[in-house]
């Protein structure tokens, strides 16, 4: 059940008694009761909490407050309704009357003096009924220009006057399509996202403005409120100029449309020169006497009706909405203060800077350590790209994929070929059967050569990758001191970049040692150079079956009628050769692979535990002649920051103390 239903059950249940208190209203004309709900005793301190949040301006805290808002088309009569609910004249004119946002605060003040002021751009300014119009005006050309343009910046009316409803609400701008002259091409874009970013919040309650000359659906109000409210939950619509257009009224307000889900209360506009009062009893003479609109129930028609479903209205939402905001505030006010203590406090002498430093450089270095060394991430848990040994990992994965993919070749066409024109250019003065050295190291030397490039690529990718991280490290822990990233994150490129020369110079000797010599002690090599010559049965059998291929095993299927021209021996000494290398170069990719990870886990070692802490040390001195107090200045930004976590937690902590003893009231109100 959505969080509006239980107020309008509440609503329903109550609109029969309300039905009979208006007919009991009307049937004594004499007397004219104020539009006092019978709730304000509880609802007024509930709605001065709520007033108080909103003059603090707690909203900037993305905190947002319970709010009746009242929108409609321009001339559907939204100002005379909010007239007739305070009891005094609004700014009327041609085109756009409401330029600001007017927030509307209604008190019952049993005094016979009313107290009418507004409150705008930090300051009060005191008026009467007589003048109060013009001093709206005069309020609103102060906010928005003497144009006739408008402005998102609230203008605030207190009203406390004997009789009206304890009401808080928001009159928007009327809703115009086409500007007139002096206001600006885009007010229908500029009216609509004011009314838009008030009525979106789901504490909002919409009350719509229609009149009744109009189709509703056509009313652009409608259309914008049921954007943000589809099934009209947190609507109400109220259907002004009611005895300018009677016919139909009754089914318009009963078929319901355009979905309003709190329902609607028909009222007349004040003709003239009417007082309220006057206006109230012609309102209830229409409503009681009118062939057409005496049909419609009681509890739909008149001012007082729209005050009391307003007031029930309003209690409900604070009720159900101020829990939320009080947990709100607390979660925002305790992480604003947990942000301000990660901020170091400002430092005062050079004892405090070198150990806010040493703080600072330890805590990166045991980042370092646990990402790099240790292969924890636990201080980046959803950031996976600082998951650095998993990384590693993959990368070295990479690079062994690589080295042994990247000269294979399809044997079927060219098998033992280039073995045999290596054996031909390797003759000597020399017995036929011997298999010469050089051939084997020409054959090394250019299957070496085209893999030359992947070690250093990989050199490169893994430094590069390393280099982001040391200086993501950096970065994070030395935030809040410009100076001092400047100087570190200098340090850590150039630390990567000696670090990297030294491997690519390290990795180019190991890829020309493998060039210009061929050895090892592995028992692998002997075993699997047996296993292959194993498999010349095989390939004599191919030859002597004069089959054009055939499959050797370890080696795949293989085309040999090419070969027929040439002898055994040289055949058997091509097929040695062949294997030979086979067995070998297994052993050099393995080599390759196992020696780079070893030298990258040695570097990164020696990295973060000796070669960063002097090269940091090293730049700072260098750089600042050893004054690390001026690298621990603190930045422009960082002083904002903590200028605006001190105002949000004043504010946040001012609000908490408005609400301090509000949940009992609401507890107290709940019970009855």
């Amino acid at each position: 059940m959505d969080r509006f239903s239980n107020g309008r059950e509440q609503l329903k249940e109550e609109e029969d008694s309300l039905a009979l208190d208006i007919a009991e209203e009307n049937a004594n004309m004499e007397i004219h009761p104020p539009i006092v709900s019978s709730y304000n005793d509880h609802i007024r301190p509930l709605l001065d909490a709520v007033d108080k949040l909103r003059l603090l301006n707690v909203t900037k805290e993305g905190i947002q407050l319970p709010t009746i808002v009242v929108v409609g088309d321009q001339s559907s009569g939204k100002s005379s309704v909010l007239e007739s609910l305070a009891g005094i004249n609004l700014p009327r004119g041609l085109g756009i009357c409401t330029r600001v946002p007017l927030v509307m605060r209604l008190k019952h003040h049993p005094t016979p003096i009313p107290e009418l002021f507004l409150e705008f751009n930090g300051k009060t300014v005191h008026t009467d009924e007589a003048y109060v119009a013009d001093a709206i005006n005069l309020a609103t050309n102060e906010i928005a220009g003497d144009g006739k343009g408008i402005s998102n910046t609230p203008l605030t009316l207190v009203v406390k006057k004997s009789g009206v409803p304890d009401l808080t609400m928001i009159d928007l701008p009327g809703i115009t399509r086409v500007p007139v002259h002096g206001q600006p091409e885009n007010i229908y874009e500029q009216i609509a996202g004011i009314i838009m970013e008030y009525i979106r919040p789901e504490e909002s309650i919409i009350l719509n403005v229609l009149s009744a000359t109009v189709d509703f659906s056509t009313c652009e109000s409608i259309r914008m409120s049921q954007q943000v409210d589809k099934n009209g939950k947190r609507t109400l619509a109220v259907v002004t100029k009611s005895d300018k257009a009677p016919e139909g009224l009754l089914e318009k307000v009963t078929a319901d449309d355009v979905n309003i889900g709190l329902g609607y209360v028909c009222v007349r506009n004040r003709i003239g020169d009417e007082s309220y009062e006057e206006a109230r009893k012609e309102e209830a003479k229409l409503f009681n006497t009118h062939p057409l609109l005496s049909r419609i129930d009681k509890s739909m028609v008149g001012i007082p009706v729209l005050a009391k479903k307003l007031t029930q209205i309003q209690a409900t939402i604070i009720a159900r909405c101020l829990p939320d905001i009080v947990r709100k505030i607390n979660e925002k006010l305790n992480a604003s203060i947990l942000e301000l203590k990660r901020i170091p406090k400002t430092l005062s002498s050079s004892a405090e800077a070198m150990t806010a430093f040493m703080g600072i450089f330890g805590s990166a270095k045991e980042t370092l350590r646990k990402i790099l060394i240790r292969g924890e991430y636990d201080e980046y848990l959803n950031d996976y790209h600082m998951h650095c040994i998993a990384r590693l990992v993959e990368m070295l994965n990479q690079y062994s994929c690589e080295l042994h993919n990247c000269l294979e070749s399809d044997p079927r066409g060219n098998f033992l070929m280039e073995e045999i024109h290596v054996l031909q250019e390797s003759r000597g003065i020399e017995l036929p059967n011997f298999l010469p050295r050089s051939a084997f190291l020409t054959i090394l030397r250019k299957k070496v050569e085209g893999i030359s490039s992947v070690p250093v690529n990989f050199i490169e990718k893994v430094w590069s990758y390393i280099e982001n991280v040391l200086v993501s490290v950096l970065m994070r822990h030395s935030e809040n001191y410009r100076q001092l990233q400047l100087s570190t994150r200098r340090a850590g490129h150039n630390l990567i970049s000696k670090m990297k020369e030294q491997s690519i110079s390290w990795v180019t000797e190991i890829v020309q040692m493998e060039k210009v010599t061929a050895y090892t002690c592995n028992p692998e090599y002997m075993s699997e150079w047996k296993k292959l010559m194993d498999k010349e049965n095989t390939f004599r059998n191919i030859l002597e079956n004069r089959m054009s291929k055939g499959v050797i095993e370890g080696i795949g299927e293989v085309e040999v009628g090419n070969l027929r021209a040439y002898n055994q021996n040289v055949l058997h000494l091509a097929f040695d050769l062949k294997m030979r290398m086979t067995a070998y170069w297994k052993i050099v990719l393995r080599r390759l692979v196992d020696s780079v990870a070893l030298h990258f886990q040695f570097s990164v070692q020696n990295l973060v535990n000796k070669k960063m802490e002097n090269e940091i040390f090293s730049e700072l001195i260098s750089s600042h002649g050893g004054a690390i107090e001026r690298m621990l200045e603190e930045s422009p930004s960082v002083a904002v920051k903590r200028e605006k976590l001190n105002m949000s937690i004043k504010l946040l902590g001012e609000s908490k103390k408005v609400l301090g003893n509000i949940m009992d009231r609401i507890a107290t109100y709940d019970n009855k």
